[in-house]
């Protein structure tokens, strides 16, 4: 359920350092392992969202 919720929020705002603040992670790159997708992929779906 825990993934499931925060890969939501990835999803709808594409904010990498929102999902890390919420799983409590220190490091980027774990948070991307818990969601499943490549750093490279979630930086470059990162950058392409309008702020």
């Amino acid at each position: 359920m825990r993934r499931t919720r925060v890969a939501g929020i990835y999803r709808k705002t594409g904010n990498l350092r929102a999902v890390q603040l919420l799983l409590g992670h220190a490091r980027m790159d774990s948070t991307v392992r818990y969601l499943g997708v490549e750093l490279e992929d979630a930086l470059h779906i990162a950058e392409t969202i309008e702020i």
